[in-house]
């Protein structure tokens, strides 16, 4: 669960640091042994992130986020962590 409160705390970190937005959507649901949340921003800011315990000690999580820079690029990652590590995929569009 450490894993993604500080991943949580840097989402919402990087979406404010970006420009001041409002919320557009948000939900969230924690758990003993699963999570869930997401939220949208009127700055077109999106995160969406669920895991689940696989073992006492092992988080299984998924998610996305994108935004869009301020040159115009649209940035969208989706990511896994596991007990391997943090797998990341990033796309970029104009």
């Amino acid at each position: 669960m450490k894993f993604a409160v500080v991943l949580l705390a840097c989402l919402f970190a990087v979406a404010f640091a970006n420009e001041e937005a409002d919320v557009v959507k948000e939900f969230r649901e924690v758990n003993k042994e699963d999570f869930k949340y997401g939220f949208e921003l009127t700055n077109k800011i999106r995160a969406f992130q669920e895991g689940h315990l696989q073992d006492e000690k092992t988080w299984l999580v998924k998610g996305e986020y994108e935004f869009v820079t301020k040159d115009g690029k649209h940035i969208k990652v989706t990511y896994s962590a596991d007990e391997y590590g943090y797998h990341p995929k990033v796309e970029h569009s104009h």
